[in-house]
């Protein structure tokens, strides 16, 4: 099987025709055609179902591509190794991030990295666990930073870097800012995501434990752009890493309501498959993410000691 055969098949795939993949690639229509039909002879099956305005892969061809995928993901990365081992500054990287870490590390790794690796190009995916597994295990995600709720697959390892306790947060100068019990809270209305759904069923016996009445969920958001814009701009609350109230973009718009509750949240971790080496640049932006966490956790720290949470 031939490297330009696959690069053909993914190229394709992702155009959606032949036309377009060959112009992407700068190689005749006719030579791509033919690398794409000799790849369907040697592996005995279609890969795409040819229609009037263009392709559409088929069932195999689905299989087919995502294993393609982490071929080339893979050996892209054995060349950014051995380059970068040589002393080469360039390299890609392909990173899944969740919005803490994206608020509070990112913004202080990429000059630091960049100083590094300035020719270097990252690929930055704003994603959750479970949704990345697959990519991280097939080599087309390199490395994940956020929480890690459940047990991982025994191919990826994951490292801690700091806790993400859950406390209840508000728009600045809402009008329960100064509530110190859950039972002024009991009219409050709440935003959930279809992430932090487990707010839904952790407030519900916690209102009760107070003999309340449920809390009211009157709207699930479905991005972090979403329920930030909404928590600034309305009285609804919101359970969220204590973080949140810290990250430099919004720390002046949002603040947490003292309220005798906190709830744990899963740690945030850097997943990356276990048995293979990180490329020099993704463990340089390891260290430099270590280093940010390492100094937000110590400062959470301080702060619990003024301030529990």
């Amino acid at each position: 099987m031939k490297l330009h055969a696959l690069n053909s098949f993914i190229a394709v795939a992702e155009r959606g025709s032949l036309r377009a993949a060959s112009r992407d690639l700068n190689i005749a229509q006719p030579a791509m055609s033919r690398s794409v039909q000799e790849l369907e002879k040697e592996l005995g099956v279609e890969l795409f179902e040819r229609r009037a305005k263009g392709v559409v892969l088929t069932p195999m061809g689905t299989v087919f591509l995502r294993r393609a995928m982490a071929v080339r993901s893979e050996l892209q990365r054995a060349k950014d190794e051995l380059l970068q081992l040589g002393g080469a500054t360039q390299g890609e990287l392909r990173i899944a991030m969740s919005a803490v870490p994206h608020m509070m590390v990112l913004g202080e790794v990429l000059n630091s990295f960049w100083q590094r690796y300035p020719e270097a190009r990252l690929d930055m995916l704003d994603a959750l666990l479970p949704s990345v597994e697959q990519d991280l295990r097939d080599g087309t995600v390199d490395l994940y930073i956020g929480p890690v709720t459940d047990g991982l697959p025994g191919d990826l390892i994951a490292e801690r870097l700091f806790d993400a306790t859950r406390v209840v947060i508000s728009r600045k100068g809402h009008p329960l800012s100064r509530a110190r019990s859950m039972r002024e809270l009991a009219d409050a209305q709440w935003i959930s995501t279809p992430i932090t759904h487990r707010a839904e069923d952790e407030l519900k016996p916690l209102f009760a434990s107070y003999g309340l009445a449920p809390p009211r969920f009157v709207m699930r958001a479905h991005s972090t752009q979403t329920f930030l814009f909404t928590l600034m701009n309305t009285d609804l609350l919101m359970l969220l890493p204590f973080q949140w109230t810290q990250a430099p973009l919004v720390r002046d718009a949002v603040q947490r309501i003292p309220v005798e509750v906190s709830l744990d949240s899963p740690p945030v971790c850097i997943v990356r498959r276990a048995g293979l080496p990180l490329t020099p640049a993704a463990e340089y932006f390891c260290d430099m993410v270590r280093r940010v966490s390492y100094r937000l956790d110590n400062q959470v720290r301080r702060i619990k000691e003024v301030e529990p949470i």
